[in-house]
């Protein structure tokens, strides 16, 4: 069953002080399902006082015990998982296969923050004088606001809320008000963990007033955003104005280069499993497939043939293997975009029309023979469209790779070492897998370079956007 979700604010789970709640809709069918807490001005004002004191107390909470209490959280998503993942499809769409994928992934990476959380080493810089000591400490920087979407529920927010809590930080958590019961639950696991009071807080309502609020506050010393990148723009200059630091995890046009020594099969299989994930609404989805030109007809079939078999339909049903867009507004801007690249001479295989019925519903769609002159080719999809375009030499292919600002994720499938390097080395972007699509696992950098943003939230490089260095030297 649904249920309404309350905001959670100095370890209590409480409506609005003025009692406003905003609508849930399932995606799947347009119904509604329930509501969620619209917090207002003196809920936030309780939320980071609630915060200021929380951090006095977990900032002196050993690693240790950061790390035992973390490591309880992962357990309790797992125990809870079944439950986690049908509320995230019935506010999301995902299947929910994927919806329970995204909960065992939540806990993999609360279980790696937790060990980071016994690792902060500082260290002892040899000095140049005798009898002088010289410390390098970690510390916490501060209460954090943190801003997540919509897209994946969980795993937005668990980064920034397990970086935060390993490192000794307090931290807000702005759900999307979309999807908010899952966020919930996952902020529910960790005070069910003993997560002292004020440590974790958790708000939703209207996103310009609380961003602009919490990031403006002088209680807030860290900002982290996953979002599109015209609003990270406007956060990291707010943000900049009261010299706070900022994670900023944006938006992408990922090219996905398939050479023609590729095992086309194998590519195909891959690219398309990552394309259709989560109907296309991933910030590291494959989006721009250059494909060599004396393979790309071959590349197209298999392709097609794979978007082809993909079924279509609510999550919670039998069988599906894409649900819907997680709201109307997607399925007219793809709409958009097809008629755009036809109108301007491309080829479509797929049905490129938003599916009858009630729904989000847009069949997986590839097109081909694009041309940069297209929107599709030069905003971010967000959605289950596959843009296809032949290359001749690997310049021409690095030079379309490299055009747009964007420079999140990448992809490659190729047998030749030459080919390897010569990505490795030109391909302007802060994720490249080659010959596999696995990115955003806990224990590797997840980030990107340009418009796509700047910091990680992944690997030993994440948990360090949550410290302060603060050098220590002294004469005996």
């Amino acid at each position: 069953m649904y249920v309404d979700t309350l905001l959670h604010i100095d370890g209590l789970w409480r409506e609005a002080e003025e009692g406003a709640t905003l609508p849930v809709h399932n995606p799947a069918n347009g119904e509604l399902i329930g509501t969620v807490a619209k917090a207002g001005l003196a809920d936030l004002d309780a939320a980071l006082a609630a915060a200021e004191r929380g951090f006095e107390v977990w900032r002196n909470t050993s690693a240790f015990e950061r790390y035992r209490i973390l490591r309880k959280a992962a357990e309790l998503m797992r125990e809870r998982g079944e439950n986690i993942a049908r509320l995230m499809t019935m506010e999301q769409g995902k299947p929910l296969a994927e919806a329970r994928i995204e909960v065992g992934a939540a806990a993999d990476i609360i279980d790696w923050f937790a060990e980071e959380a016994r690792r902060s080493y500082g260290r002892i810089v040899p000095s140049r004088a005798t009898g002088v000591e010289q410390r390098v400490l970690k510390e916490p920087v501060g209460p954090v606001a943190a801003f997540t979407p919509w897209n994946f529920p969980l795993n937005q927010a668990v980064r920034k809320l397990s970086g935060a809590l390993a490192a000794g930080c307090s931290i807000i958590l702005k759900a999307p008000e979309e999807t908010p019961a899952s966020p919930a639950q996952l902020i529910r696991a960790f005070v069910d963990a003993g997560i002292p009071s004020g440590v974790v807080g958790l708000v939703y309502g209207d996103p310009h007033q609380i961003s602009s609020y919490l990031i403006a506050h002088p209680v807030i010393r860290k900002i982290t955003f996953t979002g599109s990148t015209p609003v990270g723009k406007q956060l990291a200059a707010l943000a900049g104005q009261h010299m706070k630091r900022v994670t900023m995890e944006l938006g992408g046009h990922a090219p996905a280069i398939i050479f023609a020594d590729a095992d086309l099969d194998q590519a195909a299989s891959m690219l398309a499993a990552a394309k259709f994930r989560n109907a296309g609404q991933v910030c590291v989805a494959p989006t721009r497939f250059l494909v060599e030109r004396s393979v790309y007809a071959a590349f197209t079939e298999r392709l097609v043939a794979h978007a082809r078999a993909i079924k279509v339909g609510n999550g919670l049903d039998a069988g599906t293997t894409m649900g819907p867009l997680a709201n109307s507004r997607r399925v007219h801007a793809l709409k958009d975009l097809v008629e755009d690249a036809q109108a301007l001479g491309a080829g479509v295989h797929g049905n490129a029309e938003p599916l009858a019925g009630a729904g989000n519903y847009f069949s997986p769609t590839v097109i081909v023979d694009v041309t940069t002159a297209m929107k599709a080719m030069n905003e971010e999809p967000f959605g289950p469209l596959a843009l296809l375009m032949p290359f001749d030499t690997i310049d021409q292919v690095l030079d379309e790779a490299n055009r747009l600002p964007y420079g999140l994720a990448s992809f490659a499938f190729t047998r030749d070492i030459g080919n390897v390097q010569a990505l490795s080395d030109g391909i302007k972007a802060g994720m490249l897998a080659i010959n596999h699509v696995a990115l955003g696992l806990p224990e590797i950098p997840f980030g990107g370079v340009g418009d796509s943003g700047y910091g990680s939230e992944g690997g030993t490089e994440a948990i360090e956007a949550y410290l302060n260095t603060k050098l220590v030297t002294q004469r005996a």
